[in-house]
């Protein structure tokens, strides 16, 4: 049934689910957070509420990876079809990670810190460590999202 009105739809929903993947982890990334902290005096409730977009941000890339890898895996016929299946998981792995894994210690140093801040306590170079990580891991992430909207169009 390829020449269902939905089969033909996949490609544009394809291009959607992308954009609105790689849109919005480098408009949090890179626009959302470091405006938060630069706008907001409170550093704890910036950090607060970054991370509050961050869950969000989480939650739509996985929904966004699977719904791609499932286009991906039944439409597209392409010979980039192998390694549209390896970028998509590969980031996806970066969410997993990046938010799934270090996410939780870090809130667990911020709520061992009390109000005063992670930053002010004796957990500060730990946070900073899994924070730069989580950083880098970002970015690689970022990157990895370029090269899928180059390679999905």
């Amino acid at each position: 049934m390829r020449s269902s009105r939905l089969w033909r739809l996949l490609p544009v929903i394809r291009l959607l689910v992308t954009t609105l993947w790689v849109g919005s982890l480098w408009t949090v990334g890179y626009l959302v957070a470091p405006v938060l902290f630069s706008t907001l005096s409170d550093r704890v409730l910036a950090g607060s509420i970054a991370g509050s977009i961050f869950r969000i941000e989480a939650w739509l890339s996985v929904g966004c990876g699977l719904v791609l890898l499932a286009i991906v895996a039944f439409d597209d016929a392409s010979r980039e079809r192998r390694s549209l299946l390896r970028l998509i998981v590969v980031m996806l792995l970066c969410v997993a990670v990046g938010y799934f894994g270090l996410q939780p210690w870090m809130a667990a140093l911020r709520e061992a810190a009390g109000p005063s801040g992670v930053m002010e306590g004796a957990a500060r170079t730990q946070f900073g460590i899994l924070h730069g990580v989580a950083s880098l891991i970002y970015l690689f992430q970022s990157v990895l999202a370029l090269v899928l909207v180059l390679k999905i169009r």
